[in-house]
């Protein structure tokens, strides 16, 4: 991961619970030494919660770098937008990042790459670190138009904001062909897609593109997470399933810190 702190952060989707929370609060308490950057981001009926617990836990955990995150924003700053969630809200209960352009928004919620792109600038607007998601379907992995997919997505962020605006992101690569379908993408899969994230933001900015962190997302568990998070450009995982049982999802983290 070269001199990248590695990050794992837990997508709970529409799931969890609060006593899940208190579980992992208590598990990360009792973690000594280094720890890599966790995020958990759970369903934002949670946040207020959630917030109150890390605050009454943060002296046992001062030996892990536990911070919370949204699973999404509207891309407006307020207004009349019945549902949404706005960045300002997401940092008013302790949010430090917010996932964006998840492939489920994007396929069941459709919202395009110039919207993602629109949500970037928003996140990062509000003092947010935006971990903006990029992934291709299996027809397209099949049809070899993989690196066409992310560069299309990729290319609407850097078009709206710019090479330096990824010096405060993350990258998530979640190949859609793996996500919640147990099957991961291989090792080398894996760190070829990234090697090409990082070389196309290198293109424009050396700096910027070893800087940022590239997560892996896609079925990612304490089983294959070893080999996945030792690939020279991989720099921890977004993890969807595994992050919703307390004993798996810091196992996890004890691996990417293991692979630092």
């Amino acid at each position: 991961m070269a001199t990248r702190r590695p990050l794992v952060a837990a997508n709970w989707k529409m799931a969890g619970s609060l006593q899940l929370a208190q579980e992992l609060i208590q598990k990360f308490s009792r973690i000594s030494g280094g720890s890599p950057d966790v995020v958990l981001c759970p369903p934002s009926v949670y946040l207020d919660n959630i917030q109150r617990k890390l605050e009454a836990a943060s002296q046992t955990l001062s030996g892990c770098s536990l911070h919370l995150g949204g699973q999404n924003l509207s891309h407006q700053e307020f207004g009349a937008y019945t549902g949404e969630i706005s960045g300002g809200m997401l940092k008013e209960f302790g949010c430090k990042y917010v996932i964006i352009g998840h492939s489920e928004r994007r396929r069941m919620y459709g919202e395009t790459s110039d919207m993602v792109a629109e949500k970037f600038a928003m996140a990062q607007k509000m003092g947010l670190t935006p971990i903006l998601c990029v992934g291709e379907s299996l027809a397209a992995r099949q049809a070899n138009r993989t690196f066409e997919v992310l560069a299309g997505e990729l290319d609407a962020v850097l078009d709206k904001v710019g090479i330096m605006a990824f010096d405060n992101a993350v990258l998530a690569y979640e190949p859609l062909w793996a996500i919640g379908t147990g099957k991961s993408a291989t090792p080398e899969q894996a760190q070829e897609v990234h090697a090409y994230l990082r070389q196309r933001l290198s293109a424009l900015s050396p700096y910027e593109g070893e800087k940022i962190r590239i997560l892996y997302g896609g079925s990612v568990k304490p089983s294959n997470a070893a080999d996945l998070f030792t690939q020279p450009d991989v720099d921890g995982g977004l993890v969807g399933g595994a992050s919703l049982n307390a004993s798996e999802f810091v196992t996890l983290c004890r691996i990417a810190s293991q692979a630092e």
